[in-house]
């Protein structure tokens, strides 16, 4: 005998069209204010990225991974956070830490190599950047349980790439969420590429958001270019959370419209023309479309923003230059409570190397 025990589906949620028009029926409320500044941080995420660029050809800051086109992936889904909320991340999330509050000076001083860059103000629940592929999801459910388990009403938002669902981690992070209800939020920002490999040789599956059906909680799909999307799947996801309903996934499907790293050269391995078909469905434009037709935006208002922005960027570049260079007993002093012997033999013995070097 056969029979069908379960059926599944996967939903698809896009509002924002790539014209600016909105489907009213899904439109999360927003007022003008809150729309005006999910603008300027996809902004200022766009026009920090392109200064880092710059600054990383000049040899400034380190290798870097740019987030350009993933803008509304980012802000959409950290604008629907409470201040007491957490944000794990990777390494392609500028838009969302934004949001919570990074200083972009310290964002800058940890490309630059500086580990103090990730010592956030206190207030600022952002994890420090995982550059690992798929191991920050793991650590954001434990996160969450532990949370729950001190009776702290938080949700926790991990972030990864189409490539990180490929990992052990990934998988194992997802069962252990969907077993313990954890108040988390998996992110996939779907960019289509993992490096050089392709969305279509990372999984047989028609979705990524059907994962989640294996470890027993929802996983929709939306279109990463719609921040509207994003913040309102987004918003449903914290609340199912914070009401003690478990996890979501949420599967954005955007694009890397640049390299994979300042390392990658993009040219490589897709075509131009695949570049200029999803530069059309550029996240920014749509929402500058949005506000233009709904009367919110002016020639006048973008000028004022760039040079804000631009004033912002350039400041906190002078910021992050002129800071005193750090100590390097710092890779010692904070590696546990209570330095170990063998760390101390090694710091000894880095301070005799170097001032036999003086």
């Amino acid at each position: 005998m056969q029979k069908t025990v379960e059926k599944f589906s996967v939903l698809y949620l896009q509002i924002l069209m790539g014209n600016g028009e909105c489907d009213e029926k899904d439109m999360p409320y927003l007022s003008k204010r809150q729309i005006q500044e999910i603008y300027f941080f996809m902004v200022l995420a766009r026009k920090l990225d392109e200064r880092m660029l710059n600054l990383q050809r000049q040899g400034r800051i380190g290798t870097f991974a740019p987030s350009k086109g993933q803008e509304a992936s980012s802000v959409g889904s950290a604008y629907a956070l409470e201040p007491k909320d957490w944000i794990i991340p990777s390494f392609r999330e500028i838009g969302g830490l934004l949001v919570r509050g990074m200083p972009i000076d310290q964002y800058l001083l940890y490309y630059a190599g500086d580990e103090r860059g990730s010592n956030l103000p206190k207030g600022i629940n952002i994890f420090p950047t995982s550059i690992p592929v798929g191991t920050q999801p793991a650590h954001a459910v434990g996160f969450a349980i532990a949370a729950r388990m001190k009776k702290e009403n938080l949700v926790v938002i991990t972030y990864f790439g189409d490539g990180g669902t490929s990992e052990g981690d990934f998988h194992e992070a997802m069962n252990f969420a969907g077993i313990f209800f954890a108040p988390v939020v998996f992110i996939c920002q779907n960019n289509q590429y993992a490096i050089s490999v392709p969305r279509s040789k990372q999984t047989r599956a028609s979705t990524i958001a059907q994962k989640a059906i294996s470890y027993g909680f929802p996983g929709i799909q939306v279109d990463g270019n719609d921040v509207f999307a994003v913040y309102k799947a987004t918003l449903d996801a914290v609340k199912r959370a914070r009401d003690g309903n478990g996890p979501t996934f949420i599967e954005c499907v955007t694009y890397r419209l640049g390299d994979h790293t300042t390392a990658d050269d993009a040219s490589k391995y897709r075509q131009q023309k695949e570049v200029d078909e999803w530069s059309k469905k550029d996240p920014i434009l749509r929402l500058r479309k949005y506000l233009e037709n709904m009367k919110m935006w002016s020639a006048k208002e973008e000028d004022a923003l760039l040079k804000d922005i631009a004033e912002k960027i350039e400041s906190a570049v002078k910021s992050m230059e002129n800071k005193e260079p750090p100590c390097v007993d710092d890779m010692f002093k904070f590696m546990y409570e209570k330095m170990p012997w063998y760390l101390q033999e090694q710091l000894s013995s880095l301070k005799e190397r170097t001032s036999e070097g003086e």
